[in-house]
């Protein structure tokens, strides 16, 4: 052979052997890779060619299937979508999955390994799709969503004892049907809630943090029970504050929403009762940034990742604070951010006798065939306070319900105790104040539910915005919903 054949044949051997080593790399390297792209088209066929799975409330679904006549075979419905929107997200065949929809994708549309069965495996079958069963009560859910209806907020309501998730509800809410599939009508959908100012598809409940305002107090009465034993031994001993109570450092005093309330060296109790600034501002100084901060983290403050299992928005206590920074933070305010979910939380543990349970939303996944492949145990979060401090603080809200400021919380048959706050937004409380209610309540068999509620925008006037009238009623109507006589 000639050299210039031989070099010819030379080139074509090596390019066949790069072609090989790259079939075979792609083949048996890159496989898993090129088949998880979320741009390969054959995921969307693979996972819309059978119904999906469903999310379970009470047993029963909220989530359903539908045939499309189109390459992607089926597409999510949902049942009452709204309602339940904050709690199964959205699954769409163009825009992805959000909250339990996202992450139970793999047991929702049958590709979690624990799905199949040897003859799905021998057969190259894919495996029936499974279900997702919520904590969640759909009474509860629905009390408080009706309850918000019209207006801007979210409320949780715990299970103290287990952690369970019995509501989570935003507004306002958002179908997530309408956008399940490929059609025009669907983008059209879905561009019509991308350009909604009012965000409903956010989950004011878990995925929003704003300033906590008044319900902050229970956490720094907490910190003052609790760290700070020798100053304040019990929620029944005078903290020697003045009304108003100066800021540390600064020209300004710290003054109280009804300034004809008995606030003056009043003591927690009372200072609970009327909601008082100063004495909160005091106690916050006294007890300090430091301790504070511990017992806030203790309730789930300054957490990067709690995963329910959804992950929920950072809920924060602040640090490198100066005095008076420390006294306004102390009422909730300053840089003070908590969602719904996290105060809720702090209702929980007090209610509780000072164990935090950690949030739970989902207690169990099945197989197509509704045998259980994951079970979810409740399990303890923490242990802010101790019995005593805590039961101290159950006794302090219930003087707020039956003579403080949340009277109208009032429910026959229940032991009720809550926390009122309106907190206020933007510079120097320029914009709508966020009205909050944190509460518990408990039954003559001593079962017990939590909720906190936020109203951030409402028809009110202004000056008829509270903790109270707006939030109060969301709250009373989950609780009687959570424990019906």
């Amino acid at each position: 052979m000639n050299r210039p054949l031989r070099r010819i044949a030379v080139c074509f051997l090596v390019l066949t052997l790069a072609l090989m080593g790259r079939a075979t790399w792609i083949q048996f390297f890159a496989a898993d890779t090129y088949r998880s792209d979320p741009h390969n088209p054959r995921l969307a066929i693979a996972r819309y060619s059978q119904p999906l799975g469903n999310i379970l409330v009470d047993g029963a679904p909220v989530t359903g299937s539908a045939k499309t006549g189109g390459t992607l075979a089926y597409k999510r419905t949902y049942t009452d979508g709204p309602l339940y929107a904050p709690i199964t997200g959205f699954s769409s065949q163009v825009y992805g999955s959000t909250q339990l929809e996202g992450v139970y994708r793999k047991v929702l549309d049958g590709s979690d390994s624990r799905l199949a069965r040897p003859s799905d495996t021998l057969l190259r079958k894919q495996p029936k799709a499974g279900d997702v069963s919520t904590t969640v009560d759909a009474r509860v859910q629905k009390a408080g969503y009706a309850a918000l209806k019209g207006k801007k907020g979210a409320a949780v309501a715990l299970d103290p004892a287990t952690g369970k998730v019995l509501s989570m509800v935003s507004t306002p809410s958002y179908d997530p049907g309408s956008f399940a599939g490929s059609a025009p009508a669907d983008r059209a959908a879905w561009d019509k809630l991308e350009k909604d100012k009012n965000k409903p598809h956010i989950n004011r409940a878990m995925r929003q943090s704003l300033a906590p305002g008044s319900p902050f107090k229970l956490v720094v009465a907490a910190a003052a029970l609790t760290e700070a034993p020798g100053t304040y031994p019990d929620v029944d001993t005078r903290t020697d504050a003045d009304s108003p109570y100066p800021l540390p450092g600064t020209t300004i005093s710290l003054p109280n929403e009804n300034p004809a309330a008995p606030c003056k060296d009043a003591t927690l109790r009372v200072a609970l009762q009327y909601s008082c600034n100063n004495v909160f501002g005091k106690v916050a100084n006294t007890v300090g940034q430091d301790k504070i901060q511990q017992m806030a983290e203790k309730f789930g403050f300054n957490k990067k990742r709690l995963d329910i299992p959804v992950r929920a928005a950072q809920s924060v206590y602040p640090t490198g604070m100066d005095r008076a920074g420390e006294a306004m933070s102390g009422i909730g305010q300053f840089n003070d951010l908590a969602t719904p979910l996290q105060m809720a939380m702090v209702a929980s543990a007090i209610s509780n006798d000072g164990t935090l349970m950690k949030p739970m939303m989902v207690d169990k996944l099945t197989d197509g065939s509704g045998t259980g492949i994951q079970t979810f145990r409740p399990t303890r979060y923490s242990k802010p306070v101790t019995p005593t401090a805590a039961r101290s603080l159950q006794s302090a809200m219930q003087s707020v319900v039956t003579s403080g400021t949340a009277t109208g919380a009032q429910i026959p048959g229940l032991t009720v105790g809550a926390k009122t706050g309106t907190a206020q937004n933007g510079v120097n409380n320029s914009g709508t104040p966020y009205a909050w209610f944190v509460s518990w309540a408990k039954n003559a068999d001593g079962k017990k539910v939590a909720v906190a509620s936020i109203v951030q925008q409402a028809d009110a006037a202004r000056a008829e915005i509270s903790g109270s009238s707006l939030a109060g009623p969301v709250a009373k109507a989950m609780m009687k919903a959570a424990l019906p006589s």
